[in-house]
């Protein structure tokens, strides 16, 4: 007799782990950030003003660490500003990054130090810049080439 109830208790509770484990599964919602406008960057040629596009700051090591992470989309007038305390070389990699990207490495003094084109989605291979850099600013892949983007460019941006 004791040994039915154990098993009869036994099933029931295994029925309400499974039962409580679909229920939290079906709660549980990924929260995707949206994206903030903190601030404008300007890309500037020969003291011209080229382009213009709207930046999230990612200036804390939980933002830099998260960037562009989960999010689906971003439009084309905006991107990511990643700021670093000092500057020094980087590397960046797309780990749970669904929008093709180009990572553009940027000196203390404002000024483009190289270009990843083209970052590929969920790809967790190294895209280090080929100069120190202090900050990086995450495009629409293909902006760079739409913008004639190079080496030595400069970018400012307002801070906040």
């Amino acid at each position: 007799m004791n040994v039915r109830i154990l098993l009869i208790f036994n099933i029931l509770s295994i029925l309400c782990f499974i039962s409580c484990k679909e229920e939290a599964r079906k709660s549980i919602k990924k929260i995707v950030p949206s994206f903030r406008q903190d601030s404008e960057a300007f890309i500037v040629r020969n003291g011209d003003t080229v382009q213009k596009v709207w930046i999230e700051v990612a200036d804390t090591p939980y933002k830099r660490q998260t960037g562009l992470m989960y999010r689906k989309q971003m439009d084309l007038n905006q991107g990511m500003l990643f700021v670093f305390d000092e500057e020094r070389p980087q590397s960046f990699y797309m780990k749970n990054t669904y929008i093709p990207l180009d990572i553009i490495y940027i000196g203390k003094n404002h000024t483009v130090v190289s270009i990843q084109k083209d970052a590929k989605p969920l790809d967790e291979k190294s895209l280090p810049s080929e100069g120190p850099a202090q900050y990086v600013l995450e495009i629409n892949s293909g902006l760079s080439d739409q913008w004639e983007l190079k080496k030595g460019d400069t970018i400012n941006w307002q801070d906040r």
